[in-house]
């Protein structure tokens, strides 16, 4: 009986991650507890060793010449019978039986040691998250709400949820689709921990070309800003602090391979790789490309806004569908940027 405890204690670590040690403290304190229970009484020695496929109970009660405390004294003439030299007022352990435990002492013990499986998987998935806070993580999709659209995932040994809201554009995960996602933070709640992931949130195009770019990871290419709009399109600031390595080809890769693992990976959406500059009037025309700039004009009072002007041909090119270009390109530079064609406005004044 002992050693399939401790089989069923090395079974639970292997496949679910909790400590044996961590449950042998969750029973002895269940055995405490129903001895309390059983015997009303909870001094107790409990012995478990593992290696040795020990597990035994002693309850301590004091030696006694008449019982008035049931389960917290013993008659001399027994208690002799487990310790010869015994006297009364000597503390003898008395072996027990663990099944003789009564139906209430038991189920509540059962209820302490299920708590403690319990409290194992919540500290288990605790550091698992917090060991892959602000990290990009490979997950299996096991299940998708047909409702909400909401699917979880299996992180590791964790189990996660990633809501429709955090999924790109109108991507359709399915049952054993195997996918990337950003631990944006993690909670400890009441049900226990909550990992908040997305695939929408910046930093998660920020960490994949860090996997997929070798220059990135060693330092030698540095990501210097990212402005996206999931699903659709993002733009990314990047430096190189070696003057024989190009940063955009680095990100780009021979034949564009590296970057198109990533606009794989997103379902499709449009990556601009633009060489950050730490002067603003390069930056920002940078920033607006593909749309060629004619000129930028820092404001004279020194706020972070500037005008600028573009061939008229490119107008609608730089502003973008719906304004996302510019919109994109001043989250990269932190400015605010208003544009205009080289021909000027009708009405402007020159």
């Amino acid at each position: 009986m002992n050693s399939e405890v401790f089989e069923a204690l090395a079974l639970l670590e292997k496949e679910k991650g909790i400590p044996v040690d961590f449950m042998l403290d969750r029973i002895k304190k269940a055995i405490v507890t129903a001895c309390k229970n059983s015997y009303s009484n909870d001094d107790c020695v409990i012995k478990m060793e593992p290696d040795e496929g020990v597990f035994e109970v002693y309850l301590r009660k004091t030696v006694v010449d008449d019982i008035t405390e049931q389960g917290k004294e013993i008659l001399l003439e027994d208690a002799r019978k487990i310790s010869p030299t015994a006297v009364v007022g000597d503390i003898v352990g008395v072996k027990l039986n663990t099944k003789e435990f009564g139906r209430i002492a038991a189920q509540t013990a059962r209820n302490i040691i299920r708590q403690g499986i319990r409290d194992g998987e919540r500290g288990l998935m605790l550091r698992e998250f917090q060991s892959k806070h602000q990290e990009l993580v490979s997950a299996l999709v096991e299940r998708v709400d047909p409702q909400t659209g909401a699917a979880t995932l299996q992180i590791g040994k964790a189990q996660a949820v990633l809501p429709k809201s955090e999924q790109v554009g109108d991507e359709k995960l399915k049952e054993g689709d195997h996918i990337k996602v950003y631990v944006v933070d993690v909670k400890e709640t009441e049900k226990g921990p909550r990992a908040m992931i997305s695939r929408i949130h910046p930093d998660l195009v920020k960490r994949l070309f860090e996997s997929e770019v070798p220059e990135i990871y060693d330092g030698t290419v540095e990501i210097k800003a990212v402005s996206r709009e999931a699903g659709s399109r993002t733009k990314l600031a990047v430096i190189s602090h070696d003057p024989d390595v190009d940063a955009v080809g680095a990100c780009i890769g021979a034949r564009g391979t590296r970057v198109s693992n990533i606009v794989n990976e997103l379902g499709g959406e449009k990556i601009d790789i633009i060489e950050y500059n730490e002067d603003p009037v390069k930056f920002i025309a940078s920033a607006l490309s593909p749309a060629d700039v004619v000129s930028v004009i820092p404001a004279e009072d020194g706020s972070h806004s500037c005008r600028v002007t573009v061939p008229d041909s490119q107008l609608s090119l730089a502003i973008g569908n719906k304004g996302q270009n510019a919109r994109l390109a001043a989250r990269l530079t932190g400015w605010k940027i208003d544009i205009k064609p080289e021909s000027g406005f009708f009405g402007e004044e020159k």
